[in-house]
C-alpha cells in the first residue's frame, strides 16, 4: 500500500509544526502544510491528498469556504476532511459535517486520537483505491471480451449477444450468399512455405473484408481459403444481388493484383438461408440451407477467375450485368440448375 498524502491546513504555524511532527511520529512521513485555506485549494488541484487535516477559523479563506469551494468541485469533493477545533467551537463543527467534512479532531490534539482518525481515514482510502483499480481492471478485461467477440462474430451479431445473451436460429428470405476460394491453393501450400502462404492468405482476406463491407455484404467466416459472406442478412440491402456481383468481380481483381497472384472463383446464389450462432465454447455466426449450399457449389466447379451466378439470382438483375449462360449444371446433391458466368456489370 502507497503511503498515503496528507494536507494539514492551520494558520498557526506551531498547530501545523505540531499535527506535522505526530503525524511523521504516527508513521505518516508524507505530509504537506498550507497556511490558509486558498493557499489548501491550489495545493490540493496540484497533486492527490488522502486526507486534509482543516482548521476552521484562518485568514483569507475560512474552513467552510474551503469545504463549499471543495463540495462543488468533482475532482476534490470526495476527499475525506477531519475538522481542526477547540471544544468552544463545536457548533462551528457541526456546521462542517453539513458542508461535507468527514469528522472532526479537537484542540490540544491526542497523539492516539490523531491516529485512529488517520488510520480510519487512510483505510478507507485504501479500500477506495482498492476497489477503482478492480472496476478499472474489470472495464478492461471487459473491453478485450467485446473486442475478441466483435473479432470473432459480425458485430451486429456481437451487438445482439451482448444485450440478449442469446440468439437462437432464424430463417431469412431474400438473402444472397458469396462463396469464394483460391484456385489450386493446396498445391500451392505443398510447395510454397508456411510462412509466406499465410502471409500472402492474410494479405487476400484483409483485401475481401474490406470490399466486403464497401460493398455492403457482411462476412460470416472463413475456412482456410474459404470465404462466406451474404447480403441482406445482417442488414438490409435494397439491390443485395448486385452489390454481390460487383463485390464479386472486385474481389477477382483484387486478388490477382496481391503479391502472391492468386486467382480466386467465386459462386453466387440468391433465396432463403438459415442463421444463428452455433456452438457454446468455439462459438461462431453462421448460415445453412440450400441457398448456401447452391453457392458453394457452383463456386466448387467454376473456373479460376470467374464469377458464376445461378439462374435464381440472376434473374435480380434485371438486364443490369453482362455474362454467358452455361446452361443446366448438375451440381452435387441437386437438380441440374442454369449457372451464368458475369462478364460484369453495366
Amino acid at each position: 500500500m502507497k503511503e498515503p498524502a496528507i494536507l494539514v491546513v492551520d494558520d498557526v504555524e506551531n498547530n501545523r509544526v505540531a499535527l506535522t511532527m505526530r503525524l511523521d511520529i504516527a508513521g505518516y512521513g508524507k505530509v504537506a502544510e498550507a497556511s490558509n485555506g486558498r493557499e489548501a485549494l491550489e495545493l490540493m488541484r496540484k497533486q492527490d491528498f488522502d486526507i486534509v487535516l482543516l482548521d476552521i477559523m484562518m485568514p483569507e479563506m475560512d474552513g467552510y469556504q474551503v469545504l463549499e469551494e471543495m463540495r462543488v468541485d468533482t475532482e476534490l469533493r470526495n476527499i475525506p476532511v477531519i475538522m481542526i477545533s477547540a471544544v468552544d467551537e463545536l457548533d462551528s463543527v457541526v456546521r462542517c459535517i453539513e458542508l461535507g467534512a468527514a469528522d472532526y479532531l479537537p484542540k490540544p490534539f491526542n497523539p492516539t486520537l490523531l491516529k485512529a482518525r488517520v488510520e480510519a481515514y487512510v483505510e478507507r482510502a485504501h479500500h477506495k483505491a482498492q476497489e477503482r483499480e478492480y472496476l478499472e481492471r474489470l472495464r478492461q478485461e471487459r473491453q478485450r471480451a467485446d473486442e475478441v467477440l466483435s473479432a470473432v462474430l459480425p458485430m451486429q451479431v456481437a451487438r445482439v449477444l451482448k444485450s440478449n445473451k442469446t440468439l437462437p436460429p432464424v430463417r431469412y428470405n431474400d438473402i444472397t450468399v458469396l462463396f469464394l476460394d483460391v484456385a489450386d491453393f493446396t498445391a500451392t501450400c505443398e510447395r510454397e512455405a508456411p510462412e509466406l502462404v499465410f502471409e500472402h492468405l492474410e494479405a487476400l482476406i484483409q483485401e475481401l473484408e474490406t470490399l466486403t463491407q464497401a460493398n455492403g455484404l457482411a462476412k460470416i467466416k472463413t475456412i482456410g481459403d474459404a470465404f462466406l459472406a451474404t447480403a441482406g442478412l445482417l442488414e438490409p440491402h435494397d439491390d443485395p444481388v448486385r452489390a454481390t456481383v460487383k463485390c464479386a468481380l472486385e474481389m477477382v481483381d483484387a486478388a490477382a493484383c496481391q503479391a502472391a497472384g492468386w486467382q480466386v472463383r467465386v459462386g453466387i446464389d440468391h433465396g432463403t438461408v438459415v442463421a444463428g450462432v452455433i456452438g457454446r465454447t468455439n462459438f461462431q455466426y453462421d448460415v445453412w440451407g440450400d441457398t448456401v449450399n447452391t453457392a458453394s457449389r457452383i463456386q466448387a466447379q467454376a473456373s479460376p477467375g470467374a464469377v458464376q451466378v445461378s439462374g435464381r439470382a440472376w434473374q435480380h438483375l434485371r438486364g443490369q450485368a453482362a455474362g454467358r449462360s452455361l446452361g443446366l449444371i448438375d451440381l452435387k446433391g441437386k437438380e441440374p440448375i442454369e449457372v451464368i458466368e458475369c462478364h460484369g456489370l453495366k
